[in-house]
């Protein structure tokens, strides 16, 4: 059984500026357990059929409007209906005046009352986006997460052989990091692994005869990040001379994440390899794969030996003047 995970209301109160109207309980004992969020206009009507108690309700200009219209006693009748059915919070939209009912209601059935700014759209779409990535499920993997030219590497592989060290010479090359020693991969949507360092080890670097740096204060602000997704996976391993390792790119490995496919690339470590540069061109090659053009293939057409996948579509040489 997957783990569920919640998240306080007074965290989304706080990321959102939403205003408190009134709260049963304190809005840090209120967890919300759902990424779902729904506007009751059925309910209001009296159809209850599958309606979900852990969803955050929204009252936007529509819901008013269709309550404006009843008499006082028809709307309090309507909004009872609502609240006894406990749901964690109701939010109205677009600073709208809160009915007198609803705010009986709302204290009667100990259910949260809250006011945005926002239109519903916009308010919809905030309060998704960040349940999605609040609420997602996640894994702790061992490995290092950084962002080279906007695509994010997890560098994994065993302890001591060089993750950390790695990264610190990507960050003097201008990129950023994210995550060392410890990364948490967030699954947001069915396509996208955002990866970020748990709070208390954020922009930390273990570095074996050095000791603990602090990424952050020594290379500036624009050698970190908060969070990045996961393009790539690479795994360093010592250099094994009975391997035979990819030397033309053909083989597509991947490796599963929470149910999504990431490219996957094994890199063999010793003397006199720079793994920095290595992981800059792997960074720029696995962008070039996504736009759909693959060197390897590319050259085994030139040869005449097709490998049985699609021909690479020609990228145009930039025509520079100067």
């Amino acid at each position: 059984m997957a783990k569920q995970f919640t998240i306080s209301l007074d965290h989304i109160i706080k990321e959102l500026s939403w205003e408190i109207k009134h709260l049963p309980q304190e809005a840090a004992n209120i967890l919300i357990t759902s990424k779902e969020v729904n506007r009751p206009g059925l309910v209001l009507n009296g159809y209850t059929l599958y309606f979900d108690p852990e969803r955050i309700q929204l009252l936007g200009l529509m819901e008013y409007a269709f309550l404006e219209k009843m008499i006082p006693e028809e709307r309090e009748a309507r909004l009872a209906q609502l609240c006894a059915l406990h749901p964690p919070a109701i939010v109205v939209t677009r600073d709208q005046p809160i009915f007198p009912e609803l705010l009986i209601q709302c204290k009667k059935h100990g259910v949260a009352l809250l006011s945005s700014s926002e239109t519903t759209s916009d308010c919809m779409a905030s309060l998704i986006g960040y349940l999605n990535v609040q609420l997602a499920p996640r894994i702790t993997r061992h490995g290092v997460l950084v962002e080279v030219y906007g695509e994010g590497i997890l560098i994994t592989g065993d302890s001591g052989i060089g993750k950390s060290e790695c990264a610190i010479e990507l960050v003097k090359r201008g990129h950023r990091l994210i995550a060392d020693d410890a990364v948490e991969i967030r699954r947001t949507s069915s396509k996208a692994l955002v990866g970020s360092a748990p709070d208390n080890i954020r922009y930390y670097v273990e570095l074996r005869g050095v000791g603990i740096v602090n990424v952050r204060r020594i290379f500036g602000m624009g050698a970190v990040k908060m969070t990045e997704k996961i393009d790539l996976v690479v795994e360093l391993e010592n250099w094994n001379p009975e391997t035979v390792y990819d030397r033309m790119g053909l083989e597509n490995e991947a490796i599963d994440i929470l149910g999504i496919e990431v490219p996957k690339m094994t890199i063999p470590v010793k003397p006199g390899r720079n793994l920095a540069v290595i992981l800059e061109v792997a960074a720029m090659n696995n962008r070039q794969k996504k736009l759909g053009y693959n060197a390897a293939q590319e050259l085994m057409h030139n040869l005449g030996m097709e490998t049985g996948e699609e021909s690479p579509r020609p990228v145009p040489s930039p025509n520079w003047t100067f």
